[in-house]
């Protein structure tokens, strides 16, 4: 008796569903014909319109994902170690909106490992990009992953023991950069508002040297000597304002001193100027200021003590010959 009652029951909620179906089939079949009629057209018009319609959107969304895809600097920041020195790359100079997110790239400040009182210094050290890294080749007394600002300690290091006072900037750029809400490539930005404030405190100062890291291979920067390894050395000098022509002196009479005795470790002298460079580096601070690249991304730290003692040697001496130390 309960068996048969269900049976019944199952086939009521059959009969149910093919009568909704049939209603539904029926509305449907009512609605496209209006639709039909409106465009007073046949199905395979309408049906190609539609399919129209769906593949313009497509090529409109393919159009957008196609320009993000191929935005030139899309490709380079997902493709390039971001701590590459974007001036070389005429893509990145002076451009007012660059994605390149300092607050988020893996290179490290490094603190400085033994602080030193100078008083009324002469050289300041300085590195507009902090973080450029040389190779890991070669184990570390400071435990860090080299980069330029060990170049400028040792520098520092060197200078002093020889009796030129010098210090090294220790603020931090990338922090600078952060607060004010800037960009990778407002460096020197950054850079020239902490040399302005050294020269405030300190009226003494007379040379101000930019240490960084060259993005050329090996091939370009390794120098063998007696047989000892360098870093390659290149000065840069910006044209680009009015007073360059002291600095091309002062970077012309070290590479000339550095040549002599370093017969092949210098690659010369860059000089910037015209569209998609920098030309000034904050050489216009000072008629003693130079921008110093030593070395490249495969040069390990070993490399890079040997060119800095050799640059500190030939900065010395030119200096106690100018200024009668």
């Amino acid at each position: 008796m309960k068996k048969r009652f269900v049976t019944k029951k199952i086939k009521r909620n059959k009969f149910k569903i093919i009568f909704y179906l049939t209603i539904i089939f029926i509305s449907f079949n009512s609605t496209l014909c209006i639709i039909l009629n409106k465009y007073k057209t046949n199905t395979t018009f309408f049906l190609t319109n539609i399919l129209n319609e769906i593949l313009n959107k497509g090529s409109i969304f393919l159009e957008k994902l196609s320009a993000k895809i191929i935005e030139p600097k899309e490709i380079i920041y997902s493709s390039l170690n971001k701590i590459i020195v974007k001036d070389n790359l005429s893509v990145f100079s002076n451009l007012e909106d660059d994605d390149f997110s300092y607050e988020n790239e893996n290179t490290t400040y490094i603190e400085d490992p033994a602080p030193v009182i100078i008083e009324d210094p002469m050289v300041y050290i300085y590195n507009s990009h902090q973080t450029e890294e040389y190779s890991l080749a070669f184990p570390l007394d400071y435990s860090v992953k080299p980069n330029v600002m060990i170049a400028s300690y040792i520098m520092r290091e060197n200078l002093n023991n020889s009796g030129i006072k010098t210090i090294v900037e220790t603020g931090n750029i990338k922090e600078y950069l952060i607060k004010n809400n800037l960009k990778y490539n407002y460096s020197y930005v950054a850079s020239k508002f902490f040399i302005t404030e050294a020269l405030k405190k300190y009226s003494t100062i007379k040379y101000l040297i930019d240490i960084h890291r060259d993005s050329a291979t090996i091939d370009k920067t390794l120098y063998e000597q007696d047989g000892k390894s360098y870093a390659k050395v290149l000065f840069v000098v910006g044209l680009e304002h009015d007073n360059y022509e002291p600095n091309l002196k002062l970077a012309t009479e070290l590479n000339d001193k550095l040549k002599e005795k370093y017969p092949g470790i210098s690659r010369g002298i860059s000089k910037k100027s015209g569209p998609n460079v920098n030309g000034i580096y904050n050489q216009d601070l000072s008629e003693n200021a130079m921008l110093i690249e030593i070395g490249g991304v495969d040069n390990d730290i070993e490399q890079v003590n040997n060119t800095v003692n050799a640059l500190s040697e030939i900065l010395t001496t030119y200096i106690k010959e100018k200024e009668n130390v």
